[in-house]
């Protein structure tokens, strides 16, 4: 019953997404010197996964707060996942970036923010009236999984449009596990 009741949710979040954000994504990501992906908490964990992808498609990526992450500079992108586009962090990130030049992405539960309104690009993941509370998917589950399935599907984009064989991604796959 539970899994049902979020897969129809998740769809229809991805369904109510614009259908071109993938490659207005993919454009940013090929023009950007270095990327570098951020989040607070749960949101954090998706950035995490979307730069493991997309270091596996040959991109130059760092996770912000790694202590081997360097500095952004102009001409890198900047990707941040907010659903909210209020969390102090990630105004104070992405104030920083914007600073030195970097483009800002924001992916989020709302097109206009304080991150939102500082960005380059948003990519609003469905429309404000789908993030209600729902008591199976607390906390901003639905936003956190939607923008998971919309990010790896991103990533199948770029790997379809590039023709990127899977034995070419995993030739970058750790191997010291």
């Amino acid at each position: 019953m539970h899994q049902k009741l979020i897969v129809e949710k998740i769809a229809s979040v991805l369904e109510a997404t614009d259908s071109t954000y993938d490659e207005k994504l993919t454009k940013l990501l090929d023009k950007a010197s270095r990327i570098f992906v951020t989040g607070a908490g749960r949101s954090g964990l998706v950035a995490r996964f979307f730069a493991m992808r997309l270091m596996h498609a040959g991109y130059q990526v760092y996770i912000v707060g790694e202590i081997v992450t360097p500095s952004i500079q102009n001409g890198d992108l900047f990707i941040v996942i907010t659903g909210s586009g209020e969390t102090e962090t990630m105004i104070a990130f992405t104030k920083r970036a914007k600073a030195v030049g970097a483009q800002i992405v924001t992916i989020s539960t709302r097109s206009q923010s304080t991150v939102a309104d500082i960005s380059d690009l948003v990519i609003q993941i469905g429309t404000p009236d789908q993030f209600v509370k729902i008591a199976s998917m607390p906390m901003g589950t639905t936003f956190e999984l939607s923008t998971l399935i919309f990010l790896e599907a991103t990533v199948a984009h770029i790997i379809h449009e590039k023709g990127i064989a899977e034995e070419v991604m995993r030739t970058t796959h750790a191997n010291l596990e």
